[in-house]
């Protein structure tokens, strides 16, 4: 099957982009502002369990030349039957800000990631680290605090030579300041984007560590039998071989494809908005399918 990203040769889009909302490094009129330089046609910010990102560019003015759609990012748990170390990230586009349910979901997740904090630092503390959580607030400011801010703060003490090296030795899953992170359910999750006006679209699949393709593909089923209704299959991991698997699968369950950089700045460095390692196209017609659906489905 042809690979999307080399069909289409016109401006390109990124619909998986991360701000200082969440755990990114540009906030989101820079990221306007670089996206616009670069030529993108088309992006959404997709932060982390928040929609603060897509609100604040908004309320700085989308530049004429760009399209934008509102995005988020939920860490969700696996379904029943599948056995996930961490979680899966479910996108949701096309949302609205104001929906009081998700609204409420958000907030829950917000006050488990708070009280998820301290206790990491507390494991540091342990491991003989001067870590505290007044300085992880001088770095976070407005933000939704997470693990890449702790793994900053280590670095910036000296502690680790990097936040890759921070995890690698302490945050990651298993490591000895790893705490476990409350996640959503996913047919909780995928519901409160649906009810919210949006389109649930199942991030990086090749993240998720399904690399049968048949239990792949009862785990996608899955997935859209509680109302998932897209695949992120252009994404900067994925071997042009599993692109065109993804775009095989979408197109066989009439999903829609979507795709991204998950670009976080100098958090996620050699990732460039919009191109990923250099070599990245995703093309402007599944901007135009996505927003379709979304017109459709209202």
């Amino acid at each position: 099957m042809k690979n999307p990203s080399d069909s289409d040769t016109k401006p390109g889009i990124d619909l998986h982009i991360h701000s200082t909302a969440s755990d990114g490094s540009l906030t989101p009129s820079r990221i306007l502002e670089t996206a616009t330089r670069i030529g993108l046609k088309a992006i959404a910010i997709t932060d982390h369990d928040t929609l603060a990102g897509s609100v604040a560019a908004l309320s700085a003015g989308i530049p004429p030349a760009l399209d934008f759609i509102t995005g988020i990012e939920i860490s969700a748990s696996s379904p029943p039957g599948y056995s996930i170390s961490g979680s899966v990230h479910i996108l949701g586009y096309g949302i609205d800000p104001n929906n009081a349910h998700l609204t409420s979901l958000l907030v829950e997740l917000k006050q488990s990631r708070e009280d998820r904090n301290p206790k990491i630092i507390a494991r540091l503390r342990e491991l003989g680290m001067d870590l505290t959580s007044a300085e992880l607030s001088d770095i976070v400011g407005n933000a939704m605090a997470g693990r890449p801010h702790i793994a900053q703060l280590m670095v910036q003490k000296g502690f680790v030579h990097s936040i890759n090296d921070a995890f690698d030795r302490f945050l990651g899953k298993n490591k000895p300041a790893y705490v476990h992170k409350y996640r959503i359910p996913m047919d909780a999750a995928i519901s409160a984007i649906h009810n919210a006006g949006g389109i649930a679209v199942l991030a990086h699949p090749y993240l998720n560590g399904i690399t049968d393709r048949v239990e792949f593909e009862n785990f996608l089923l899955t997935l859209k039998d509680m109302g998932l209704l897209g695949i992120e299959a252009i994404y900067p991991a994925h071997s042009p071989s599993m692109t065109a698997e993804y775009c095989r699968l979408a197109k066989k369950h009439d999903l829609l494809v979507t795709g991204g950089t998950d670009f976080h700045g100098d958090a996620s460095p050699g990732i460039q908005m919009g191109v990923g390692r250099g070599h990245l196209h995703v093309p402007y017609t599944l901007f135009q399918n996505l927003t379709e659906q979304l017109a459709a489905s209202r």
